[in-house]
């Protein structure tokens, strides 16, 4: 009797030690956002008369609601936002922004991307850009053919409209799982939730930057999702490789925005098309 209590604490030690070292941890600062504040009168009034375009889902939504908070919270900010797709209603300058395709169809999203530009907008506006979702990406997600679908597509893009600067953006991530479940799973080698779907992420994610860091310009809003306002990144490894997850104190459900969230993505998107604009 006295040998099994012994060897139970031992088991619990154990347990508690793998719990308490298992799940998402943070990285070591390794990326520095830069503030509103710091943007000169110059790149505020070049943003200000631009015309831009962004294509986008529910985690846009939320950018574009952190972009309202922005207005709100920097006066020097004079954007004028607006939710629409169609040509004739940029008669000035404007950040607009809709809705295009389907959600787990990133096929689709292209498609109406491509439409939205045919339709009046390739090289009426200065900027454009679309954004996948975290959910057009996961673990069955076959991401090579769909960075070819998707170079392919913006290739064809600048060629028929070469006024108009295409940015790209990388895909969203999610949270992953975090408690006393995931030493376990990992002890008795069953998934944990989230860390198969961001893995995927991350791949699609290491195409586009390798195609695009240093030619054009790329909103690593992946990088931006992980990182805390400290520098900090939240991390989960797998295989012994280090992955990226969406920083829990940036969401409500594991995948959306919350306003700390979406403020601090649209801080820097901002900022982005600032620099960009006065060029």
């Amino acid at each position: 009797m006295k040998n099994t209590k012994n060897i139970f604490i031992t088991v619990l030690i154990i347990l508690i030690f793998i719990i308490q070292c298992g799940g998402g941890s943070m990285d070591k600062k390794d990326a520095v956002f830069s503030s509103i504040n710091d943007l000169t009168q110059a790149q505020l009034d070049a943003l200000s008369q631009k015309k831009i375009y962004f294509g986008h889902m529910s985690v846009g939504t939320n950018i574009m609601d952190g972009i309202h908070d922005l207005l709100k919270e920097y006066p020097q900010l004079k954007v004028r936002v607006s939710e629409t797709r169609d040509a004739s209603d940029l008669t000035g300058p404007m950040f607009a922004h809709s809705a295009v395709g389907k959600n787990v169809d990133p096929r689709s999203k292209l498609e109406d991307f491509v439409r939205v530009m045919d339709s009046g907008l390739g090289n009426k506006v200065d900027i454009a850009f679309i954004k996948f979702c975290f959910v057009d990406i996961d673990s069955s997600s076959q991401v090579s053919e769909l960075f070819v679908l998707y170079k392919t597509t913006m290739d064809n893009l600048k060629k028929k409209y070469p006024k108009t600067t295409f940015i790209h953006v990388t895909v969203p991530l999610t949270a992953v799982q975090v408690g006393w479940k995931v030493p376990i799973k990992r002890m008795l080698g069953k998934p944990i939730g989230g860390y198969a779907d961001n893995i995927k992420r991350y791949h699609y994610n290491e195409l586009l930057k390798k195609e695009y860091d240093g030619k054009e310009v790329v909103f690593d809003l992946a990088t931006i999702e992980s990182t805390l306002p400290d520098g900090n990144r939240e991390t989960f490894t797998s295989d012994e490789k280090v992955y990226y997850s969406l920083a829990q104190a940036y969401t409500r459900d594991g995948g959306h925005l919350n306003e700390k969230g979406r403020k601090a993505v649209a801080e820097e998107l901002l900022i982005i098309l600032a620099t960009i604009s006065n060029k």
